[in-house]
């Protein structure tokens, strides 16, 4: 597959590096500045190696990513909310000229999933989207796999910034805004960690994951939130004195999307342990289900990515 990708933050410099291992070619790389595009494909050692030393990736705009002859548009550029712009406008020309889409980007799918999906409709082209819901780990493929209508319920921990946060808290009797200071430092939380510590990013996919076992109906409005900033040291210490700790457990089913701290026995499989994340799946034929593993980070995400594609029809 001819991979065009918008988008050279993590993911979309790890699609870029991994592509050719998965067997594909990069035609277009384009950040918030500029574009390097070559139906013949691109030389994405060199693509890269300018990113990194911050010139611009290369001489064309966004227009010419669409006017390339490419098969797999990938959409890794950052998440917006509400209309979800400009990613979904992005995917919209994408699906019109008939080309496959392979989203990163969780605005599109939690914000506006029915649009999403009638343009999907009136394509020939198919849209995919497992890298915004867990990274690495086959959420979506698992529920695919199963089908939707045999899935009951996804519950589990979908964000390790937060994970980290509550499993140093509890380890070591820090106060929240220790941890924080201490995850920022290490690179596990952002500068601005407000997506991942109030629980939108949790929630968010799990919107995605009720879109997708009530083929639609959810956006993050409809999804009852709490995150973890209000949660003082002493709570984790009472948690564990009775053999339990804190995580911040998201559930979706077909009626609702919930997300907040819950008690969790210390040894239960939904206590993972630092950026870990974990997906539990109820199904109607084949009992509990459960996957673990690396929830973020830019390589993991690409694999997530390329597998999409690698499941893609041929066009």
């Amino acid at each position: 597959m001819r991979l065009a990708i918008l988008g050279a933050g993590a993911v979309g410099r790890s699609v870029a590096d991994l592509a050719s291992e998965y067997g594909h070619d990069v035609v277009a790389v384009a950040d918030s500045q500029s574009a390097a595009v070559d139906a013949d494909g691109l030389d994405t050692d060199a693509v890269l190696e300018r990113k990194a030393g911050g010139d611009a990736v290369g001489t064309g705009d966004l227009e010419d990513v669409f006017e390339t002859d490419y098969d797999v548009l990938v959409e890794a550029t950052p998440t917006t909310l509400d209309d979800a712009e400009p990613g979904f406008s992005h995917v919209e020309r994408a699906l019109t000229d008939d080309r496959h889409v392979v989203l990163a980007n969780k605005g599109p799918v939690a914000e506006r999933y029915e649009d999403l999906r009638a343009l999907e409709a009136e394509s020939a082209g198919s849209v995919r989207f497992e890298a915004t819901v867990g990274g690495a780990i086959p959420v979506l493929s698992t529920i695919e796999d199963e089908t939707p209508q045999a899935v009951t319920a996804v519950r589990g921990v979908l964000n390790g910034t937060a994970n980290f946060i509550l499993t140093r808290m509890a380890a070591e009797g820090l106060d929240y805004e220790h941890v924080l200071a201490e995850a920022q430092d290490l690179g596990v939380a952002e500068a601005d960690p407000t997506f991942d510590v109030d629980g939108t990013d949790a929630a968010l996919k799990f919107v995605i994951l009720a879109n997708v076992l009530a083929d639609g109906g959810f956006s993050l409005e409809d999804a009852t939130v709490e995150g973890i900033q209000n949660i003082p040291g002493s709570a984790l210490d009472l948690a564990a004195e009775d053999g339990r700790t804190i995580r911040l457990i998201g559930e979706a089913t077909r009626d609702s999307v919930r997300v907040g701290p819950r008690l969790v026995p210390e040894n239960s499989a939904l206590a993972v342990t630092g950026t870990r994340n974990i997906v539990q799946f109820e199904t109607r034929h084949a009992g509990s289900l459960a996957s673990s593993g690396r929830g973020a980070g830019g390589p993991e995400t690409a694999t997530a990515v390329l597998s999409d594609v690698g499941r893609l029809p041929r066009r």
